[in-house]
C-alpha cells in the first residue's frame, strides 16, 4: 500500500506559554487516535507521529501515513435460519425485510452459525479526505479552559488563528478550519522573518523554517538548546546557573529563537534575601538566576531573548534597567518591614479571616501555639520556643514583601524573626512550618518547626472537619488531603512516637464549640489514616497489607508504618501463604460465635500430638514476644510467628475443633483465640492474600 507524509499547522497568535506542552501532546494523541479509528493500528505500524509547538504555531507531522483506508468486509446477522422459510420453502417476511435493509436479494444471503447473514463490502476510500474531519474533530476536543473568538469569525480557539497548512504528500488537502482555507504557506519568525514560507513536504518543515524562517519549531530541540546556551553563559562569568525546569519549559514556550543573554544588577541588592531577588527575577521578568562557588546569589542574570540582536548590549541595558526598579521594590519592602518586629503584626492578623466559622489568621496562630507547645513537650523540644514560633508563624503574612512575593511566606518570616533577634529555632520555625510544601519537599529540621508543622495542618484538619466541609470528590480547598500526607511524613519520617488520636483532642480542646464536635476526632482519625492507603500504593506496598493493618485502627503513624512494613516482610517468608490462610480459617471460626471466648487453657482437656503441641508453641512464643510487641519490633515478631506453621497445618489436619464435648470445644476455641491474638499483635494476617 502506498504512503505519503501528512502535515498539519495551525498558525495563531501567541500561544499561552504554561499550556503550550498539554495543547500540543492532545494534538498528536488525538490525530493519532483518530488515524487509528479509521485504519486501524495495524495499517498504521509504520507511520510515525512527531508533534512541533513553538509560541505562533502547532503542528503533528505524520509520516509514511497510507493513502487509503482498505477495503473491509462485515457480516450483518438476521433472522434465525428456523424462521427464515416457510414450512412451503417460501422466505418468510423477516427474511425479505432483513435483505431489503442490507439493499440484497434474498438468494445473496447465507447461512451462518445458525443465522441468515449478508457480507457486507465496505469499499476503499482515499484517507485525504477524511483528514479534514478528524483534524477538526481533534482541534474542538483540545484541553482548552476558555476559548476565545476573533473579529467577526465565529470560530473559537484558545487564541486568533492566522493561518492553516494541510499538506498530504506535495498537494495540499482543500478544505477550511477555522474560518480559514487551508494551503502551503506557513510563515516565519516575526522579527527576523515575517514573511510566507512555502513548503512542499512535510518532513522538509522544521528544517525549512530553521534555516529560512528563523524558527525552532521543534519544543525539545528549543529546550535543550536553551539549556545548552545558559550553561554556556555561566560558564563564561564563572558562575553556577540554577535551571529550574518550570521556568524553562515556560521559557521554551516563550520563544522562537532563543538567543541568551547575561545582564547584571548591583551588588547593593544583595543585601535583600536571595529568595525575595530570585522570585522577582523568574517570576516577573523570567531571567535565571546565578551562584558562586559557595552557592551564593551573584549579581548577574540570564535571560533568554527571542530574537538574534544585532546589538546584544542594548538588549541587556535594556533588561537591566527593567530588572533595577523590580529589586529596588523588594529592597524597599525588605528595609520597611524591618522596622516593624513580628510580634507586633500578629495584631494586624485579627482583621484576617481564616475561615468564617473559624476565626481570624489570629486565632489559628493561637491554636498552633498551644497545640505545639504540647507536641514539642512529646518529642523532647522546647516548648515555650514551640509556643513563641506558632503565635508568630502567621504573620508575615501582612508584610509588605509577602503581600507582594506571597511565595516568599515562611521564608520572610525567618529572615524577621532573626531581625527581632528571636531564638534561632523560633526563626527557623517560621520557614519550616510550612514544610513540606509540595509532594517530595525536603522536612522540617528543627523540633520546634517540627512541632508548629504538625500543629497547623492538624488546626486545619480538625476545624473543617468540625464545621463538617470535609473534601469532597476532587474538592479539596483547603488541601486537607496534602496536609494530611504532610503530617504524617513528618511523624513517619522522623520517627516521633506520637499517637494521634491524643492530638486531635488536643487540637479539638481548643475550639469553644464545633458543629461536629463530638465525631470529629474519630472522623479525622479516620481520614488520616485511610491517607497511608495511597502512601504505601505510591511506595509499591501491596494494598492489602494497609488493610491488615488498618483493621486494628492503630493511631500511632509511626507503630502503623512499622506494623505495614514487617508484614510486607513477613509475605516474602515461604510460611506466609499457609498461615494467612489458617488465621482466615480461624477468623471465620471465631466470628461464628456467640459472646466472649475465654482464653484460659485447660492442659488437662489437650489430646496427644498436634493439640498439645501447638498448645505448647503458642504458651512459648507468647512469652517470647512480649518484649518485641512492647518495643514495636513486628518483624522480629512474625519471623518468630512463622515457626506455627507447621503445628497449625498440623492442628487442622487431625484435630475437630467442633468437638462434640463442649469443654474440649471451649478449650480448642481458647487456644484458636490465642493464637489469633498472637498475630492480631502486628495485623489482621487473615486479611492478606496467599
Amino acid at each position: 500500500m502506498s504512503a505519503k507524509d501528512f502535515l498539519f499547522e495551525l498558525g495563531t497568535e501567541e500561544l499561552p506559554p504554561k499550556a503550550l506542552q498539554s495543547l500540543s501532546a492532545a494534538l498528536v494523541n488525538g490525530i493519532r487516535e483518530g488515524l487509528e479509528g479509521l485504519l486501524g493500528k495495524e495499517q498504521l505500524a509504520n507511520t510515525g507521529f512527531k508533534g512541533y509547538a513553538a509560541p505562533r504555531r502547532l503542528a503533528v507531522l505524520a509520516t509514511d501515513l497510507p493513502t487509503e483506508v482498505p477495503e473491509s468486509r462485515t457480516l450483518v446477522s438476521g433472522p434465525p435460519a428456523k424462521i427464515a422459510f416457510d414450512a412451503d420453502g417460501n422466505p418468510s417476511k423477516a427474511l425479505i425485510g432483513f435483505a431489503r435493509k442490507c439493499g440484497a436479494e434474498v438468494d445473496q444471503l447465507s447461512e451462518v452459525n445458525g443465522k441468515y447473514s449478508f457480507e457486507q463490502v465496505n469499499p476503499a476510500q482515499p484517507v485525504a479526505g477524511l483528514l479534514a474531519d478528524i483534524v477538526t474533530g481533534v482541534l474542538e476536543k483540545l484541553p482548552i479552559p476558555k476559548r476565545m473568538r476573533w473579529g467577526a469569525s465565529r470560530a473559537e480557539f484558545v487564541r486568533p488563528v492566522k493561518w492553516v497548512v494541510m499538506l498530504f504528500g506535495d498537494e495540499v488537502i482543500p478544505c477550511e478550519i477555522m474560518s480559514h482555507q487551508s494551503g502551503r504557506h506557513t510563515r516565519g519568525h516575526r522579527f527576523h522573518y515575517n514573511e510566507q514560507i512555502e513548503l512542499f513536504a512535510g518532513r522538509e518543515y522544521a528544517e525549512t523554517l530553521k534555516e529560512k524562517g528563523k524558527v525552532l519549531a521543534d519544543f525539545s530541540e528549543r529546550q535543550e538548546l536553551i539549556r545548552s546556551q545558559l550553561l554556556a553563559e555561566a560558564e563564561r562569568i564563572g558562575g553556577k546557573v540554577v535551571i529550574d525546569e518550570g521556568l524553562l519549559e515556560e521559557v521554551t514556550a516563550l520563544n522562537e529563537w532563543p538567543v541568551a543573554l547575561t545582564g547584571r544588577f548591583e551588588e547593593r541588592f544583595l543585601d535583600v534575601p536571595s529568595q525575595a531577588l530570585i522570585s522577582s527575577m523568574a517570576d516577573h521578568q523570567k531571567y535565571f538566576h546565578l551562584l558562586d562557588a559557595n552557592d551564593k546569589l551573584l549579581p548577574y542574570f540570564i535571560t533568554i531573548a527571542n530574537i538574534e540582536s544585532k546589538d546584544p548590549q542594548q538588549v541587556i541595558e535594556g533588561n537591566e534597567k527593567v530588572i533595577r526598579p523590580r529589586l529596588a521594590d523588594a529592597a524597599f519592602f525588605f528595609e520597611t518591614d524591618k522596622k516593624h518586629t513580628l510580634e507586633s503584626r500578629t495584631e494586624a492578623l485579627k482583621k484576617v479571616v481564616f475561615q468564617k466559622d473559624l476565626g481570624t489568621v489570629y486565632d489559628k496562630s493561637a491554636r498552633i501555639s498551644g497545640l505545639a507547645g504540647l507536641i514539642a513537650e512529646q518529642i523532647g523540644g522546647d516548648a515555650d520556643h514551640a509556643s513563641r514560633a506558632g503565635l508568630l508563624c502567621k504573620a508575615d503574612l501582612v508584610s509588605d514583601m509577602v503581600l507582594e512575593f506571597p511565595e516568599l511566606q515562611g521564608l520572610m518570616g525567618y529572615h524577621y524573626a532573626l531581625n527581632d533577634s528571636e531564638p534561632e529555632e523560633v526563626a527557623l520555625a517560621q520557614n519550616e512550618h510550612y514544610m513540606p510544601r509540595f509532594h517530595g519537599d525536603e522536612l522540617p529540621q528543627t523540633k520546634t518547626g517540627i512541632a508548629v508543622a504538625i500543629a497547623d495542618r492538624l488546626d486545619t484538619l480538625v476545624g473543617l472537619f468540625g464545621i463538617n466541609q470535609p473534601p469532597t470528590g476532587s474538592k479539596d480547598p483547603f488541601a486537607l488531603r496534602r496536609a494530611t500526607l504532610g503530617a504524617l511524613r513528618i511523624i513517619v519520617e522522623r520517627g516521633l512516637e506520637l499517637d494521634l488520636r491524643t492530638l486531635l483532642q488536643a487540637a479539638a480542646d481548643q475550639y469553644s464549640a464545633l458543629p461536629a464536635q463530638d465525631s470529629v476526632v474519630n472522623d479525622v482519625l479516620e481520614f488520616m489514616l485511610e491517607r497511608f492507603r495511597a502512601w504505601y500504593e505510591e511506595r509499591g506496598i501491596s494494598v492489602d497489607n494497609y488493610i491488615a493493618v488498618h483493621a486494628l485502627k492503630p493511631t500511632k503513624p509511626l507503630d502503623f508504618d512499622r506494623r505495614v512494613r514487617a508484614v510486607s516482610h513477613f509475605r516474602t517468608l515461604p510460611e506466609s501463604a499457609s498461615l494467612a490462610a489458617a488465621n482466615k480459617r480461624v477468623s471465620n471460626i471465631l466470628s461464628k460465635l456467640e459472646g466472649e471466648i475465654a482464653t484460659d487453657i485447660d492442659q488437662s482437656l489437650l489430646g496427644d500430638g498436634a493439640e498439645a503441641t501447638l498448645a505448647n508453641v503458642v504458651a512459648e512464643l507468647e512469652s517470647e514476644l512480649a518484649p518485641a510487641f512492647a518495643k514495636g519490633d513486628y518483624q522480629f515478631a512474625l519471623e518468630a510467628l512463622a515457626k506455627l506453621q507447621g503445628p497449625v497445618d498440623s492442628f487442622f489436619d487431625d484435630v475437630m475443633v467442633m468437638a462434640d464435648d463442649e469443654k474440649v470445644r471451649d478449650n480448642r476455641l481458647a487456644l484458636l483465640t490465642k493464637l489469633r491474638n498472637l498475630f492480631l499483635g502486628v495485623a489482621d494476617i487473615s486479611l492478606i492474600a496467599g
